[in-house]
């Protein structure tokens, strides 16, 4: 992967320099908020295009140093790596994995440990949400491996961590999952403004810990604890976080439906569709939508009024959104 292709040298190639990589990387963090904020199905498009016409021509310019060819292929692998996430929020999973690789290639192009690890992380993300978690352990072993870990920022090493301790919840592995859940609390401590961070972890905060272990909690068969992370996610989150915010919001309401708590649960998915219904496009969002009416259902036949109600909202916004 680290390998430069065979090409022949173009007498016209673009010359590129540092204010070129300080471009794309501006770019790729305003999509990156984009999609922060209004999820994968909003702007995916034009960020291909962009990726496609201006990065594509750069990576094949001339550059004055190995140092600028290195960081322009970074940024480059950033903008795969995005694109592969907002296909993989919106449920386009076969394309979010081929971005993701084209991510990987970069990454290792630029020799850029901490960001493949982070690539590899997002990959195991995917895998959990599809149900596959052997793979998503092996790819998050991955990501812990190495110069990935150890060279990243504590934030970054946190982010790694903590998904790799659900996918040890996921398969089985309680106590190996415990003890990686304290490194990651232990890593983001270590975070701190005088660190300078990579643009692409300026979304790991406390309040995205608090929803990774939450996950891996409630895989662990500890419905209270995951509903206090998830409930500490939601009151420490920013606004400008809104699709996540949706995400963590439907995942409390399905835990606590499932502890018996039917009235909560639907205050809890009534806020969550507040916050879907105001511009957030996402497949993971929608995905939360079409397990909430699910899981009312029973207690919607039973004549359960605020279920009947929530039902009710939920199947309308299904139908406009397919």
């Amino acid at each position: 992967m680290a390998m430069e292709p065979v090409t022949e040298a173009r007498k016209d190639a673009q010359r590129v320099g540092r204010g070129d990589v300080e471009s794309v990387r501006d770019m790729i963090l305003a999509f990156s908020r984009m999609d922060q904020r209004r999820g994968g199905g909003h702007g995916r498009t034009a960020l291909v295009e962009y990726l496609r016409s201006d990065v594509a021509g750069y990576l094949v310019g001339t550059f004055p140093n190995d140092r600028v060819r290195r960081d322009m292929h970074a940024a480059a692998a950033e903008g795969s790596y995005l694109s592969g996430w907002m296909a993989f929020d919106n449920g386009e999973h076969g394309i979010a994995e081929r971005y993701f690789s084209l991510g990987l290639k970069l990454a290792a192009r630029a020799g850029d440990a901490p960001l493949s690890g982070h690539i590899l992380r997002a990959m195991a993300h995917q895998a959990l949400d599809l149900g596959f978690s052997d793979d998503a352990l092996e790819l998050s072993t991955a990501s812990m491996h190495g110069r990935r870990y150890q060279s990243a920022t504590p934030r970054e090493r946190a982010l790694l961590g903590v998904v790799h301790a659900r996918s040890l919840a996921a398969t089985g592995k309680n106590q190996a999952a415990s003890k990686a859940l304290l490194r990651a609390e232990d890593d983001l401590r270590q975070a701190h403004d005088g660190i300078e961070e990579p643009a692409r972890i300026f979304f790991f905060a406390e309040a995205s810990l608090a929803h990774e272990t939450a996950c891996a909690l409630r895989d662990m068969g500890d419905r209270t604890g995951a509903v206090r992370q998830f409930r500490r996610s939601v009151k420490t989150r920013g606004a400008s976080f809104k699709r996540t915010h949706a995400v963590t919001l439907g995942y409390l309401g399905a835990t606590q439906i499932s502890a018996g708590n039917v009235e909560e649960a639907c205050a809890t998915w009534s806020t969550a569709l507040d916050a879907i219904e105001e511009g957030v496009y996402s497949g993971r969002a929608r995905q939360r939508v079409v397990e909430m009416r699910g899981f009312l259902s029973p207690y919607r036949s039973r004549g359960v009024p605020a279920a009947a109600e929530l039902g009710a909202r939920a199947t309308d916004y299904l139908r406009n959104v397919d």
